[in-house]
């Protein structure tokens, strides 16, 4: 029989091990996603952002016909509405929240963190939209400013 202190060492390990592993890295992620990341400087030197985030498709490659891409729309509706269980989006979410936090980091746009305004997250797609803590600089204006 195992000592009770064998079986402390042994559950401690197991949280450790557990805690290191939940941390993600774009490399967990075997989808391909098409982002964007608007940016918007009020005169005021409010910053805004808006990261969107949707699975690449296969016929994201060539584009679509408006008329096409409705029909494509319906029939994804048609098929998730027909679908009658819960769908775990905890992955898609933390890849999406992966991509905003690379995204801001290689850009610099919310150097000091930031305020999340709203959240959109669906099967395939999502949207955050934030404000930067701190204000715009004379550097982020002509940076940024499109």
């Amino acid at each position: 029989m195992l000592s009770s202190k064998t079986l402390y060492v042994t559950a401690f390990l197991i949280a450790i091990s557990g805690c290191a592993a939940s941390k993600k890295e774009v490399a967990d992620f075997d989808v391909k996603v098409k982002d964007k990341f608007k940016t918007d400087i009020r005169t005021n030197g409010i910053k805004l952002f808006t990261y969107q985030a949707k699975l690449a498709a296969p016929d994201d490659i060539k584009t679509q016909l408006p008329h096409q891409e409705r029909i494509s729309q319906v029939n994804r509706s048609r098929r998730a509405n027909s679908k009658r269980y819960e769908v775990d989006l905890s992955d898609w979410t933390a890849q999406i929240e992966l991509g905003l936090n690379k995204t801001l980091d290689m850009t610099g746009y919310c150097r000091e963190g930031y305020l999340e305004l709203s959240r959109i997250i669906e099967v395939g797609r999502g949207e955050i939209r934030g404000e930067c803590n701190e204000g715009a600089t004379d550097e982020d204006r002509s940076k940024f400013s499109s």
